[in-house]
């Protein structure tokens, strides 16, 4: 029966990281509070482990969705003359490079290489330091009222001067990237949260800005849950067997969840702004702030 119910718990989880890590509202935010109230019964060394891996789930749903603009290659199917397409020598098959393709992935590592330095210097120091729900509050709070700012000042009637993936500048990845290193630093921040700002900011359209910090989370999160991973089993930590079936059915969770998110997202801000999520972070901080004051989260 408890294996049972570490599941059903593991499930709830997979939701809240699936929906929380793609909308701007902070995943880990989301986990830290959600272990504050129904904390899962495992290991402190596995908790910390699982939270991370968890997010393995939501990057194979957004690999899944676009394959086709990540993927760097093509199948190469050309022919030297007429007498090629005729058929009297063989075509020249095999594959080759996107258009643009090598340039993309580049200024997707640029982006990350900030938060990456800060991640792996100072890892264990921002988690002693910054993972509790107060924290967590106080991020959800100033993020909200920065996308309430930026919604209402700088984007409000103006025409976003980078419209594609492919209009994206050296400078404009370097300086999402830097956005991106609050969120690392401080959870509750929000990975997307802080990158859509920064995107906005300089003149990125919503579309854009937000796939962009989806093809950002591909390297960064799957750096972030390999990191971790290693860290647990150099520590010669065994795994029991609830904690294999919390950590599979909640990344499983995560990954269908998450397809249905970002497929919603991306519908959803065609036609309406960022704001409504600011409303709710400064909402969900200030509910936080209070039951911190009243003792009913440490």
């Amino acid at each position: 029966m408890s294996t049972f119910i570490e599941i059903i718990k593991a499930i709830i989880y997979g939701i809240v990281e699936g929906v929380t890590e793609w909308l701007p509202i902070s995943s880990t935010g989301h986990m830290i509070l959600l272990q504050s109230v129904m904390p899962l019964n495992v290991s402190d060394d596995f908790w910390k482990m699982f939270e991370v891996v968890i997010q393995l789930g939501a990057i194979i749903a957004v690999i899944i969705l676009f394959f086709n603009k990540l993927w760097p290659f093509k199948r190469k199917n050309s022919f030297a003359s007429e007498k090629d397409i005729a058929g009297e020598r063989p075509a020249v098959k095999g594959s080759v490079w996107k258009p643009g393709a090598l340039l993309m992935w580049a200024k997707i590592i640029a982006a990350c290489i900030p938060a990456a330095v800060v991640g792996l210097l100072f890892d264990d120091k921002i988690n002693e330091l910054f993972y509790n729900p107060i924290s967590v509050a106080i991020a959800l709070i100033v993020v909200g009222l920065a996308f309430i700012v930026v919604e209402s000042t700088l984007t409000k009637g103006k025409n976003s001067k980078t419209r594609r993936i492919a209009d994206i500048s050296w400078l404009d990845a370097i300086i999402v990237g830097i956005f991106q290193v609050f969120a690392a630093v401080f959870p509750g921040t929000s990975r997307s949260g802080a990158t859509i700002i920064g995107g906005l900011i300089i003149g990125m359209s919503r579309k854009t800005a937000a796939e962009f910090t989806f093809f950002l989370a591909v390297p960064v999160m799957a750096g972030a849950s390999l990191l971790k991973a290693v860290k647990f089993i150099k520590a010669g930590i065994s795994m029991t067997g609830v904690e294999a079936a919390v950590l599979v059915s909640g990344t499983f969770t995560a990954f269908i969840v998450s397809l249905l998110v970002i497929r919603f997202l991306m519908g959803f801000i065609r036609k309406h702004d960022f704001k409504v999520f600011g409303y709710y972070r400064i909402a969900l901080g200030a509910l936080v702030l209070i039951c911190g004051a009243l003792g009913f989260i440490a």
